[in-house]
C-alpha cells in the first residue's frame, strides 16, 4: 500500500529507443547488398572524374591566360604591336565564341550557376534540365571560357566550375539503379559543390556553397554524397597541384581598433558597389526599352563586338591589368607588391560587367574578389593605412564585394578564409559578409536566382532565353 492517490500515475521512465543495432547482422547486409556497392562504386568514380575535368579546366584556361598576356607583352610574338592588335583580337574572338556558343551550346551562355540553379527545381522536366545541364554542355563549357580568357575578356573560370562539375555528375545518373535512391537534385547539387571546391581548393567553402546557393531542400537526401564528391575531386585537385592555398597565405592577420574605421568604410562600399554591380548584370540581361538592348536583341554579335572593344581599350589603358579573372593581380595586393593604376577598381569593375554583357561563357566569382581586393587598396590608401596594415583591409574587400554581389554571405567569408588562410580572421570577414550583403539587399535581389528566373519558361514568369 502507498499513499498516492488512485488517479496519479508514476513518473514516466526514459524513452524507449528499441534493441540497439545488430552490428554483425548489419555488416552481413553490407555484404551482400552488392548492387549497392556497384552504385557507391559509381559515384565515386564520377567524382573522381570531376576532379580530373577540374584539373584540365584549370590547366587550360591557366594556358589561355598565360598565352594573351604573352601576345600582348612588348617581348611577345608582336613586339610594340602587341597592346595595340588586342583592339581587334579581343572583339573578334569574342564575337566567334559567342557566334559558336549560340550555335552549339547554347546553355553554356553565361556563369552556368542561374543554369544549375533553374535545373534544381522540381518543376523542371527532364527535357530542359538536360538542356540547362549535361555533360556535353561542361565539356562545351570548358574550351570556350577558355577562349574568352584568351581574348582577354574579364571572366573566371571558377564560377563556371560549378556547371561543369554538375554536368559531370548528373551523367552518373544512367549508370545507376532505381533502388540506389540518388536522384537528378542530390548528383547536381554535389558535383556544383565538388567542381567549386576542386577549383579554389576550399572543401568547406563547397559544402556551404551548396547548401547556401543551390539545394532547395532543407537536408539533402544523401548528405554523404556532397562530402564523399567533394572530398574525392578534392584529392584528385591536390594530388595535381598540391595542397596550397588558392591566394597563399595572408602577412598580417590581426585587426587592430585604428582598422576598425577603414574596415567599416571597406565594407559599406564593397556593399554598395557589389549590389550596383549584380543589379547591372540583371538590368543588362534582361533588357530594357532602350537603344543597348534593342541592338543586343536585334543584332547580338555586333553587340558583343562592341562590349569586347571597350575591354580591350581598359586592357590598353591597364596595361594589361584587367584581363582575365585578376588572380595574379590579387595576389600582388595581398602581398603588397602590385603597383596598379589609381582607376584600376573602377576599370576591373566596368571591364566585368562589359565581359558578362557580351553573352559568351564568363564566370564574375574570381573577378569579383580582383574588385573587391581593389577596393580594400583603394581604401587603404585614401585613409593613409600602410601598406602592411593596409593587406587585412584588401581581404575584407575581397569577402564584402563577393558577398554584396552573390548575397551568399557565409559562402564569401568561408571561401576567403579558406582561400588566404586567414583564419585569425574569422569574426571580421563574417561580420563584413554579412555588412555588405545585408547593404546589397538594398539595391538588388540575389544575381543568381535572378537571372536563373529568366531561364524560367514564359509561363512562370520568366523570359526563357538561354543566354543569360
Amino acid at each position: 500500500m502507498t499513499d498516492r492517490p488512485p488517479d496519479e500515475r508514476p513518473p514516466a521512465g526514459p524513452p524507449a529507443f528499441g534493441p540497439p543495432p545488430d552490428f554483425w547482422r548489419n555488416v552481413r547486409q553490407e555484404i551482400v547488398a552488392g548492387r549497392q556497392w556497384v552504385d557507391r562504386a559509381v559515384v565515386f568514380a564520377y567524382a573522381v572524374a570531376t576532379g580530373l575535368v577540374v584539373v584540365g579546366f584549370t590547366l587550360l584556361s591557366e594556358a589561355a591566360s598565360e598565352l594573351h598576356a604573352h601576345g600582348r607583352s612588348a617581348d611577345g610574338w608582336f613586339g610594340h604591336w602587341g597592346p595595340w592588335l588586342a583592339l581587334v583580337w579581343t572583339p573578334a574572338l569574342t564575337v566567334a565564341v559567342l557566334w559558336l556558343t549560340r550555335r552549339i551550346a547554347p546553355a553554356a551562355m553565361g556563369s552556368g550557376i542561374p543554369q544549375v540553379i533553374a535545373a534544381l527545381g522540381d518543376d523542371v522536366d527532364e527535357r530542359r534540365r538536360g538542356a540547362l545541364v549535361s555533360l556535353r554542355v561542361s565539356l562545351h563549357k570548358i574550351w570556350l571560357v577558355s577562349a574568352g580568357l584568351l581574348a582577354g575578356l574579364s571572366i573566371g573560370r571558377e564560377g563556371p566550375t560549378v556547371q561543369v562539375g554538375a554536368g559531370v555528375m548528373l551523367h552518373a545518373r544512367r549508370w545507376l539503379s532505381p533502388s540506389a535512391g540518388i536522384d537528378a537534385h542530390d548528383l547536381m547539387v554535389a558535383g556544383a559543390a565538388a567542381g567549386i571546391a576542386a577549383a579554389f581548393n576550399t572543401p568547406l567553402g563547397g559544402i556551404i556553397f551548396a547548401l547556401e546557393q543551390l539545394s532547395r531542400r532543407r537536408h539533402l537526401t544523401h548528405s554523404a554524397l556532397v562530402i564523399v564528391s567533394i572530398v574525392t575531386a578534392g584529392l584528385v585537385a591536390v594530388a595535381y597541384f598540391g595542397n596550397i592555398t588558392y591566394f597563399g597565405r595572408l602577412a598580417v592577420q590581426q585587426l587592430d581598433w585604428g582598422l576598425f574605421g577603414p574596415g567599416l568604410l571597406v565594407a559599406l562600399v564593397a556593399g554598395l558597389a557589389g549590389g550596383l554591380f549584380s543589379r547591372l548584370v540583371v538590368v543588362s540581361m534582361q533588357g530594357l526599352p532602350d537603344r543597348f538592348s534593342r541592338w543586343r536583341r536585334e543584332h547580338p554579335l555586333r553587340f558583343a563586338a562592341g562590349c569586347a572593344f571597350g575591354v580591350a581599350l581598359i586592357g590598353l589603358v591597364t596595361n594589361g591589368a584587367t584581363a582575365g579573372a585578376g588572380a595574379a593581380t590579387t595576389r600582388g595586393l595581398l602581398e603588397g607588391q602590385s603597383d596598379l593604376p589609381a582607376v584600376y577598381t573602377l576599370l576591373k569593375f566596368v571591364a566585368t560587367w562589359l565581359s558578362a554583357w557580351t553573352g559568351v561563357p564568363a564566370g564574375v566569382f574570381a573577378p569579383s574578389l580582383a574588385i573587391g581586393a581593389g577596393i580594400g587598396h583603394d581604401i587603404a590608401l585614401l585613409t593613409g593605412v600602410s601598406a602592411e596594415r593596409a593587406i587585412p583591409l584588401i581581404a575584407l574587400g575581397m569577402v564584402g564585394f563577393l558577398a554584396a554581389t552573390t548575397q551568399g554571405p557565409i559562402t564569401a567569408f568561408i571561401i576567403v578564409m579558406e582561400m588566404v588562410a586567414g583564419h585569425a580572421m574569422v569574426l571580421s570577414l563574417m561580420a563584413t559578409a554579412l555588412l555588405a550583403s545585408g547593404v546589397a539587399r538594398l539595391l538588388t535581389r540575389p544575381l543568381y536566382l535572378e537571372l536563373a528566373a529568366l531561364l524560367l519558361p514564359p509561363r512562370t514568369g520568366g523570359q526563357g532565353s538561354p543566354s543569360q
